[in-house]
């Protein structure tokens, strides 16, 4: 094993990357769980969470963006219209298309979600991890960042 501030070799750093997927992908289905009160599924999440960072989108543009095919996405995106998450309006260039937005309920119910989420880990990062584990995991927040940033 490497000291602290030297290389780590190959065989360390994958050993790593494996512990740190096992531990996103946990970290993850918690997350999604503690959205469990809003009722909805896994792919009307994604849509309406994309919705809301990306602003108004045409399907053909959501459903490239998400790697799923159009008819699916419509089918998403029909049911979040029906529960008046969504609405659609005329493309401004292209009127065969149609440009697909939050309402002003699917704001809030992402912002629930939102919510709900981070109230789930701050109460699991108070709970679970001493101060000085606490202190790490925030130290490392910019490093996460990076590893996934453009």
């Amino acid at each position: 094993m490497s000291e602290p501030g030297e290389r780590r070799s190959a065989q360390e750093l994958a050993g790593a990357a494996a512990d740190l997927r096992v531990a996103t992908s946990r970290l993850l289905r918690h997350l999604r769980t503690a959205r469990g009160a809003i009722d909805m599924t896994p792919s009307q999440a994604v849509a309406l969470s994309r919705l809301g960072t990306d602003g108004s989108m045409s399907v053909a543009d959501l459903a490239r963006a998400e790697k799923v095919r159009p008819q699916s996405m419509r089918t998403t995106l029909a049911a979040l219209e029906e529960r008046g998450l969504v609405t659609r309006s005329a493309h401004p260039s292209d009127q065969r298309q149609v440009l697909m937005s939050l309402t002003p309920a699917g704001v809030r119910v992402l912002e629930q979600a939102h919510v709900a989420k981070e109230d789930w880990l701050a109460t699991a990062i108070a709970t679970k991890l001493s101060p000085a584990e606490q202190d790490s995991l925030i130290a490392a927040i910019p490093l996460l960042d990076r590893l996934v940033g453009p």
